[in-house]
């Protein structure tokens, strides 16, 4: 059978057509497993930011990157928009990569790989631009400061996306009482962060660091910190310090006025009972140190140690006491002296008297001032002794000389009691010529 010719044009025609649904149908069931693969991005303002887009199935079909502004940036290999800060990095049919430097706030954003199948296969990839906080400011301190005033320290940073964080530090231990106030800046992308420390200045301030740390995701771990040294002037604290905590008579003693302050303290001043210091052959300042040599009770009192500098004054007070000498030797001294004044004569009584007192009123005073305690000791003791012994030996003399006296009296008037007359009894008397040796005084 021989066809016509139209008919085998038209039976040709229906062929093709047939072919070309067939692999368009094989085209769309290939295309179905393919689909571009890509990652949101975060970058530093001023770093680079790397564009990545993948296909794992890709038979031969074209990769687009487009910005936000839907701008193609690149098609496969090519260059679409002319900006010098992006760059290829990798294009073939399974991946399209670019870059983009100097990256700026108006960077961020949602970035579009397109691979173009049947239909038009797409995935976004986010761009996020952080913000780096400029470096703090501390502002607010005036130096110096007086002690007692209030302090109002800031620290300000700006430029930050997202806010930054701020903390506050004195020497190393964080303050946790701080106002923050957060602002956003004129392009409503960045953040202006603002903290602020309060509080009453204190001698214990003095020298003291005060940071302010800003914290922020772009900064890597590595925060920016601003620092104040604190200046504090406040009145001197004045204490005394004793060398000895047990004064005994003939000792010495050493006072110590330390005096601290800012400015620094000008000398110190010493006063004993509210007035000057009586005796300054023993009583030696020498800076802020009171020396005295050979303690007696005279120095017994209330001691002053006066401080100042511009700021103010101040005083503290040290009440001194001197204390007997406790000598375990004074027993043994004083029973031979005792002993011996009692077996001795009243003759021998009196000339130790007289001894001992020349010797004590002869002594020079400076020469016993400047002796030692158990000197002291030795010579009281003596001294009492002799004065016991001397007041006994009187005692006993005067009742010696009474009970004679008496005597002498009764025997003269024995006889005369019963004569008629004078002569009779001066004659009768037992105290006539005849008894005249029986009758004698004695004085001593």
């Amino acid at each position: 059978m021989r066809l016509k010719p139209g008919a085998l044009l038209r039976f040709y025609s229906l062929c093709g057509i047939l072919v070309q649904v067939a692999a368009t149908k094989s085209k769309a069931r290939g295309s179905q497993g393919q689909f571009p693969l890509t990652q949101n991005v975060t970058v530093v303002e001023g770093g680079t930011a790397n564009l990545t887009c993948r296909v794992d199935h890709n038979d031969n079909t074209s990769l687009q990157w487009s910005n936000p502004a839907q701008q193609t940036l690149y098609f496969d290999d090519k260059k679409a928009l002319r900006d010098n800060r992006i760059e290829l990095v990798r294009a073939s049919w399974h991946e399209l990569s670019i870059s983009v430097s100097d990256v700026s706030l108006s960077d961020e954003g949602q970035y579009t790989c397109s691979l173009f199948t049947m239909p038009v296969k797409t995935s976004k990839a986010f761009l996020t631009v952080l913000g780096v906080p400029e470096k703090p400011q501390i502002t607010g301190f005036t130096s110096p400061v007086m002690e007692g005033e209030r302090m109002q320290l800031t620290c300000k940073t700006s430029g930050s996306k997202p806010a930054a964080d701020i903390r506050w530090f004195k020497n190393d231990k964080e303050v946790k009482d701080v106002k923050y106030l957060k602002e956003e800046d004129a392009n409503r992308k960045t953040f202006t962060v603002s903290s602020t420390l309060d509080f009453l200045a204190d001698r214990n301030d003095d020298g003291a660091v005060v940071s302010c740390r800003v914290d922020h995701e772009s900064l890597n771990s590595t925060p920016q910190i601003a620092m104040q040294v604190l200046e504090i002037h406040y009145t001197p604290l004045v204490k005394i310090i004793s060398s000895n905590s047990w004064p005994e008579e003939g000792q010495s003693i050493i006072l110590t006025c330390e005096s601290k302050g800012k400015p620094v303290p000008e000398p110190v001043l010493w006063t004993k009972d509210g007035g000057e210091l009586p005796d300054p052959e023993r009583m030696v300042v020498n800076g802020r140190v009171l020396s005295i040599s050979f303690l007696n009770k005279t120095d017994n009192g209330t001691y002053r140690c006066e401080a100042k500098n511009p700021i103010g004054r101040n005083s503290t007070e040290y009440v001194l006491i001197v204390h007997d000498v406790f000598n375990t030797l004074l027993p043994t001294t004083v029973i031979p002296s005792l002993t011996t004044a009692t077996v001795t004569t009243t003759v021998a009584l009196t000339t130790s008297t007289t001894t001992s007192a020349t010797a004590i009123s002869t002594r020079d005073p400076n020469a016993l001032a400047g002796q030692t305690g158990p000197d002291h000791a030795l010579i009281g003791g003596i001294v009492a002794v002799v004065v016991f012994v001397t007041l006994c030996s009187i005692i006993l003399l005067g009742r010696y000389l009474a009970r004679h006296k008496g005597t002498y009296l009764t025997n003269e008037a024995k006889g005369a009691e019963d004569a008629p007359d004078a002569d009779t009894a001066i004659i009768n008397a037992e105290g006539s010529q005849v008894n005249a040796e029986e009758k004698k005084e004695y004085f001593i």
